[in-house]
């Protein structure tokens, strides 16, 4: 049994809170790396110091809430838990202005419709043609979007929700939840599949190696901006494809 187990078993069998502090100060990196993960502005809604604070109130929540004897890593289910707690936030504040929350549905739908119609990804000329802008315009859209850290996959899973349950009834063993989740993983693995290619590396570089924007660039040999444009466009053709019904596209036909 490691150090961390022992803490496990030391709060939760014996509600030890000094267990519980040690805890808190072992996976205290887990909030620095989801608030870095969601590339906000330097000048957005909050300073950095209060995005930690409020993910370390995300942490402590996770930590009271995780049972070990579940068949899930602590990490994966905390950067949920505390992505979820930062956002929350951003969002109380209503920091997006309504005009760009409004644009980033008309984009969506726009990759809905023209991706049904054309049976393939649409080019960011296709989609600047439909919603009647130029690429540049197209491009500053998507550089807007992608700064209101509202954009992710954690925002598709289950109609916006997050990939794991936030409430303890919720987080225990349920076979219909999970089969229904274990098919919205197979649609989005499917829908994944037909992203362009630089959309899906930079997809499952950032999310499943867990890599940052800034890494990615250096992968691939292009600016920070650019990955963040990819990572917008992935993320809006995912969510139009897994979250736009048939009907809706031919009403916007």
């Amino acid at each position: 049994m490691n150090v961390r187990e022992k803490l496990w078993l030391e709060y939760k069998k014996h509600g030890n809170e000094e267990a519980r502090e040690k805890l808190i100060e072992e996976y205290a990196y887990l909030a620095k790396y989801a608030v870095d993960r969601l590339n906000l502005s330097p000048s957005g809604v909050l300073a950095y110091e209060d995005l930690i604070g409020h993910a370390i109130v995300g942490l402590i929540d996770a930590i009271e809430k995780f049972d070990p004897g579940r068949n899930v890593k602590f990490e994966t289910y905390a950067l949920s838990r505390i992505r979820g707690e930062v956002i929350d936030v951003i969002r109380a504040l209503d920091w997006v202005p309504r005009s760009i929350r409004r644009q980033e549905a008309e984009l969506r739908r726009a990759y809905a419709y023209l991706e049904t119609v054309l049976g393939r990804s649409a080019t960011d000329q296709e989609v600047a043609d439909y919603l009647n802008i130029t690429v540049p315009e197209l491009e500053k859209l998507l550089a807007d979007i992608s700064q209101s850290a509202l954009v992710s996959l954690d925002e598709i899973i289950a109609s916006g929700g997050d990939i794991f349950p936030s409430d303890d009834e919720d987080y225990a063993t349920d076979p219909a939840a999970n089969v229904e989740k274990s098919e919205q993983v197979r649609l989005l693995a499917q829908a994944i599949e037909e992203l362009p290619e630089r959309e899906r590396i930079v997809v499952s570089l950032y999310y499943y190696d867990k890599l940052t924007q800034k890494e990615i660039a250096a992968v691939l040999g292009v600016t920070e901006s650019r990955v963040c444009q990819m990572h917008t466009k992935a993320v809006l053709r995912l969510a139009a494809k897994l979250t736009c019904a048939p009907t809706t596209l031919s009403a916007a036909a």
